[in-house]
């Protein structure tokens, strides 16, 4: 009797055994994929961050530090639990360096999307038409996300540094708004603006006039910083290249006020003075013939089309019409020039009478010259 209930319990055990692991593992798969469930809540789920936030990333960052750090700035709720679940999925998302703009309640997808596909903040730099290079270098010195490696180099070893050695700075540059990320070196933009300039130079090239006293894509180059200091109205910058054009085809001196201004350097106080315009410099285009030897500025698009499809005009001259505007009178004669100077002058004149006097500019200080033998006035003179 007693033998036949112990084989009751044994049967009895043997099925209850089974039952059990059954349960146990019944439940731990319940509660394996409620896990799951909830890491994958806590993944795509819309994150704690109330306003956006930046994070700066740096080369060879795990992903493991930058998520204690997002969660320590309030990104994340919880940076383990977003760890565990890219474990259980076998991913290994790429950071990629840089400075990042997280957006409020951004998700932990949605903050390693951006780190995958390196959306960093793009940070801006913007180089004005009819700059010089002195003034990019300047800008690329002060900007604080640019990496700088330049600071103290001579032009020559700045064109050495981005593969250009031999070659002048001013001009080769295009002026433009460049985007980039932080931390970029400064060889990098310049390099980008030096392949922009040259592309928008050789395009213009292609499609230039046949007939210009032009000889290189070069002297284009240096006609087109004339035409972009001298405009201050994109509807004229044509008719001012035309002139040009014209004067060099009669082998008159091109007299252009901008080209004094840059060969006096750190000599020019803001003043063009009669000395100015008779102290022989390699740019001064009054004692000299024909084009400068470099460009003066950096063009804009629309000054190096101009200098290789200039307006067709009988035009040899042009001064400032002094009604503020920027605007230009254009003359075929002498006479008629010597005529727009003047009505220039009485402009000038009657600014100075008024209540509000205007700032000396370079056209009213050639103006107080008018009794040399230098017409006055911005543009171009006999």
């Amino acid at each position: 009797m007693a033998e036949l209930r112990a084989r009751s319990a044994r049967a009895q055990a043997g099925r209850v055994l089974p039952r059990l692991v059954l349960t146990v593992l019944l439940v731990a798969a319940v509660a394996g994929a409620a896990g799951y469930l909830w890491l994958q809540h806590e993944f795509q789920a819309p994150g704690p961050l109330t306003a956006t936030s930046r994070i700066e990333v740096g080369a060879g960052a795990s992903v493991r530090s930058v998520l204690a750090r997002l969660e320590a700035q309030g990104s994340l709720r919880n940076a383990r639990a977003v760890e565990w679940y890219l474990r259980l999925r076998g991913a290994r998302p790429r950071v990629q360096a840089g400075t990042y703009e997280i957006p409020a309640h951004a998700s932990p997808a949605e903050i390693l999307a951006l780190f995958e596909e390196g959306k960093v903040i793009l940070e801006q730099l913007t180089v004005l038409e009819g700059a010089t290079f002195a003034d990019f270098l300047a800008a690329l010195e002060q900007h604080p996300q640019v990496t700088h490696t330049l600071k103290g180099k001579t032009p020559a070893e700045v064109m050495a540094a981005i593969g250009h050695p031999g070659q002048p700075v001013e001009g080769e540059f295009f002026p433009d708004t460049y985007r980039f990320a932080a931390n970029t070196p400064d060889t990098a933009i310049l390099t980008l603006a030096y392949d922009s300039m040259q592309r928008v130079l050789n395009e213009a090239w292609q499609a230039r006039r046949p007939d210009l006293p032009l000889q290189s894509p070069y002297q284009a180059l240096i006609l087109a910083s004339m035409i972009e200091k001298e405009a201050a109205l994109s509807s004229e910058r044509a008719r001012i290249a035309g002139v040009f054009v014209n004067r060099l085809r009669k082998g008159m001196r091109l007299q252009s006020d901008p080209t004094v201004v840059y060969g006096l350097g750190v000599q020019y106080d803001g003043t063009i003075h009669t000395r100015d315009l008779l102290r022989d410099t390699p740019y001064n285009t009054y004692t000299r013939e024909g084009l400068p030897p470099t460009p003066i500025a950096l063009p804009g698009r629309e000054s190096v089309i101009a200098a290789v499809e200039p307006e067709q005009t009988s035009a040899l001259y042009f001064v400032a019409t002094g009604l503020g505007d920027g605007a230009h009178h254009f003359s075929s004669t002498l006479e008629e020039h010597n005529s727009a100077v003047q009505t220039y002058l009485a402009r000038l004149r009657n600014q100075e009478r008024s209540a509000k006097p205007v700032p000396v500019t370079s056209d009213a200080a050639a103006a107080e010259a008018a009794a040399a033998p230098v017409t006055p006035g911005k543009g171009v003179h006999p």
